[in-house]
């Protein structure tokens, strides 16, 4: 398949004008293809040639102004367009198009549940092709008209309010103008709760099956959406640009959702079948906030090619996170942000693979290459940057510009110089020297305490001084923050009180900054992590906060020196170990969830399973075992049931003795509780399957009584991590030989492949990896692709064969670019792993 360049779609769009899109669907000829006509009226505004995309099973006709033209001239996924004369003119393509089990195009899922099939789709970047004929950029906007036919009893789903016509038939409003990969359709026995806000219909949507959690969670997720979409409305002039607004929770989504103008669609993991912290909730509903920001910023107003795609998720990133804290019950988001999505952000950007948060338009030279974007940078950095950006033009100013965007570009397309003039013209600071600054460059800036107090006596009486050094290039205006210890130990081992706060902007003028009084016990910077950089505490405020971080007041405080020790951790500076001490030490204390989570998850998924040796992983996992056992009594009252949740679950994936799993198993509960829901089964059964506890016999048992779509999951997971050969032999040949997977029973049988402790089944895989995922990912595309370097890397094996065996496999001429970025990160990660237990043999 050819990729579209940027240069091809300059010169395109300087041909063609696209007015409208007539598109005709029949969900109803068969399981493996569905039929799709379309008419393309576009105009050309002078003589000359160009192409349309279309990637069919069959390609029946198309023709030009009623002539036809001959389909044996379709190459690869595009059909030349050649001798166009100036004028209007409409094209016609009927084809036969085939259904996905990749999460790309039109995906097909039938639930075993219940037998029930549904359809979505999923057109983002290069994807539309797959469903119908396109001129396939996101600057030729066009309206879409689109009439389906879809078996009885299914229900259409589409960009605007869909009509039952009689027969199956459906017609979908048409929209206004919006780029191609913006179309949506799903279909199937959807069950809907529906509303009405502000005078639209709002839907929820999601399979029969999961009915009774999205019934219950319903009130929650619609108050979510009218909270958000009312706050939106409070910030932005411009009032929301679409006929209705629905939520489709659709099956096997290999994003956390899409934002499909009028038609979000979600994974449907969102809907919970099974017990959740409300951290969790809060991601969901972040989530929520998120895409409903993308109305205006990215489907109103759209980038006009691939490099600025940063505008659309730096800025539902950060809307979705502020938005969320502002209107809703989850007024503490952004410490999951700083504590879970920001280090997504920071470990992307030291990897050889980083950007610019905007890169170069040179440096996005096609869609393939655009893809490999859509990272931490894009995501948790873009969004670190417009927070930075709102501390130092100050919200009003910021809005305001926003507005001004929306105004000037709506139903149009933007630049990042449009976005940065728009700004400018709010205020009088240099808004594209920071631009320059912030989303041109690439790295983290490290910001170091260096706090002293005077050796002698001063005429000002007792004082202390702080300067920071900044290693990196950018611009900060920080929150810092100081502490003394106080007298109460009631809220852990030792109490620290807020002594001062004040505002801080670097560089400064090389002068330390004097204050007065006595030097506080614990001084720290970017309180509130109103900026972007790696923040290093002086000696003995380290000091401090190793003993006493939680009696640190504020989460948000607590959130910023957890972040300082994992990235102290990752750079070789911090022994795992006082990590593990310090998560042991004032986890059992911690009121905040997210950072109970976050803390662990690091711990377990990173420490333990990649940063001690072999030798040393016992204790590390002695350690977090013992810590959950501490917080599952702390909870035993009730009285914090996420917490408790959470302890379960990292108890469980710790474990290296199977006697407390399997009487929990046993019993269908954790003594004291929770109950064990199919979640927490399979959880428990996969440790097992780990460890060895456990058999096929057992795993189609715990199938049998729940053959949903999770529970094939969770069994594929479960096989695929007996340490067997025969386990392996058969989890290896499901992943890299039959094609037969979907996107999730891939993902889920990559997850308990590799193991840290099963060396002796697995040492003969790693060699295979690199040519079995390089050939798979050329026959199966890039999501495949992607779920291959995420999943089924042998992450397990940090010794330095392996990463020499990686290294030499990035040479491969046949690796796509989708693999070759995971694999050049992960390879990375590889090395940085080993530097880490070189550093602290």
């Amino acid at each position: 398949m050819s990729v579209l360049t940027r240069d091809e779609a300059q010169t395109r769009a300087q041909i063609i004008d696209v007015e409208r899109y007539t598109i005709a669907l029949d969900l109803t000829t068969g399981e493996e293809t569905f039929d799709s006509r379309t008419a393309i009226r576009f105009t050309a505004r002078a003589a000359g040639d160009t192409f349309v995309e279309v990637r069919p099973a069959t390609l029946r006709s198309i023709a030009l102004d009623g002539q036809p033209l001959d389909p044996a001239l379709l190459d690869g996924n595009r059909y030349p367009l050649t001798g166009l004369t100036p004028g209007t003119h409409e094209l016609h393509v009927d084809a036969a198009m085939s259904y996905s089990r990749t999460g790309e195009g039109m995906h097909r899922f039938t639930d075993p549940a219940d037998g029930e099939t549904y359809l979505y789709t999923q057109l983002f970047m290069e994807d539309v092709q797959r469903v119908f004929a396109a001129f396939d950029q996101p600057d030729l906007k066009s309206v879409f008209a689109i009439d389906v036919t879809a078996p009885e009893g299914w229900t259409v789903l589409g960009n605007g309010v869909a009509e039952r016509t009689g027969d199956g038939r459906w017609t979908i409003a048409p929209t206004p103008l919006i780029s191609t990969y913006l179309v949506a359709v799903a279909a199937g026995p959807w069950h809907s709760v529906t509303t009405e806000h502000a005078g639209l219909p709002f839907g929820l949507h999601c399979r029969r099956s999961l009915a009774p959690h999205l019934d219950a969670d319903a009130d929650e997720i619609l108050g979510i959406t009218r909270a958000c979409f009312d706050r939106y409305h409070e910030k932005f002039d411009e009032p929301y640009p679409f006929d209705s607004y629905d939520q489709a929770f659709v099956p096997e989504f290999n994003a956390g959702a899409m934002e499909n103008p009028g038609l979000v669609t979600f994974r449907d993991e969102f809907i919970y079948r099974s017990a959740v912290t409300d951290t969790e909730r809060q991601t969901r509903a972040m989530v929520v906030a998120h895409e409903m920001a993308h109305m205006w910023f990215g489907d109103l107003v759209t980038l006009a090619w691939w490099d600025d795609i940063w505008l659309n998720e730096s800025f539902a990133e950060y809307m979705g996170y502020q938005t969320l804290t502002e209107a809703t019950r989850f007024t503490d988001t952004w410490v999951d942000f700083g504590v879970a999505r920001k280090g997504w952000g920071y470990d992307a950007d030291q990897r050889p693979s980083t950007h610019p948060v905007a890169p170069d338009p040179d440096a996005v030279p096609d869609t393939a290459s655009a893809l490999l974007n859509f990272d931490g940078i894009s995501y948790a950095k873009g969004a670190s940057a417009l927070r930075q950006l709102v501390a130092w033009l100050g919200e009003k100013d910021f809005l305001a510009g926003i507005n001004t965007h929306f105004a000037r570009h709506k139903f149009s397309n933007a630049t990042l110089a449009d976005f940065i003039d728009n700004l400018a013209s709010a205020t009088d600071r240099d808004v594209h020297a920071w631009a320059g600054q912030w989303l041109r460059t690439t790295g983290i800036d490290t910001l170091t305490a260096d706090v002293h107090e005077p050796t002698g006596p001063t005429d000002a009486g007792q004082s202390w001084t702080l300067a920071v050094e900044r290693a990196g290039s950018r611009p900060h205006r920080i929150t810092v923050s100081t502490f003394d210890h106080a007298l109460n130990t009631q809220a852990g081992p030792g109490h620290l009180a807020p002594r001062d706060r004040f505002e801080l902007d670097i560089p400064g003028d090389g002068t330390p900054l004097v204050r007065t009084g006595r030097r506080p016990a614990l001084v720290v910077l970017n309180d509130g992590d109103l900026t972007y950089a790696k923040i290093r505490l002086d000696a003995a405020s380290w000091d401090t906060a190793l003993t006493h971080l939680s009696a640190i007041p504020d989460a948000l405080t607590r959130a910023v020196i957890w972040n300082a020790a994992r990235d102290m951790v990752r750079d070789g500076e911090l022994d795992p170990a006082r990590y593990l001490t310090a998560a042991r030490t004032h986890l059992p204390y911690e009121s905040d969830l997210a950072l109970v989570q976050g803390v662990l998850s690091f711990a377990d998924g990173q420490i333990a399973a990649r940063y001690v040796t072999p030798e040393a992983r016992p204790a590390a996992l002695a350690t977090l075992t013992s810590l959950c056992r501490d917080l599952i009594r702390r909870t035993e009252d009730g009285s914090h049931p996420g917490l408790r949740l959470t302890a379960v679950r990292h108890f469980i994936d710790a474990a290296t003795q199977p006697d407390t799993l399997q009487a929990w198993l046993t019993e269908g509960t954790v003594h004291g509780g929770p109950e064990l829901d199919p979640e927490l089964r399979w959880r428990i059964l996969t440790r097992l399957a780990v460890l060895g506890a456990t058999d096929e016999a057992t795993i189609a048992a715990e199938l049998a009584a729940d053959p949903s779509a999770t529970g094939r999951e969770g069994a594929a997971r479960c096989r695929a991590a007996l340490p067997t050969p025969e386990a392996k032999a058969a989890a290896w040949q499901a992943m890299f030989s039959d094609d037969t997977l979907s996107n999730y029973l891939f993902a889920a049988t990559a997850q308990g492949f590799w193991q840290p402790g099963q060396d002796e089944v697995l040492n003969g895989y790693v060699d295979r990896f690199y040519p079995d995922a390089i050939a798979l990912a050329a026959r199966r595309g890039p999501a495949i692709a992607e779920a291959a370097g995420r999943y089924a890397f042998p992450a397990y094996a940090v010794d330095a064969e392996s990463l020499a065996t990686g290294t030499r496999a990035l040479k491969d001429p046949a690796l796509i670019p989708a693999l070759h970025r995971k694999l050049v990160d992960q390879l990375d990660d590889l090395r940085r792993a080993l530097a880490v237990r070189t550093t602290n043999e």
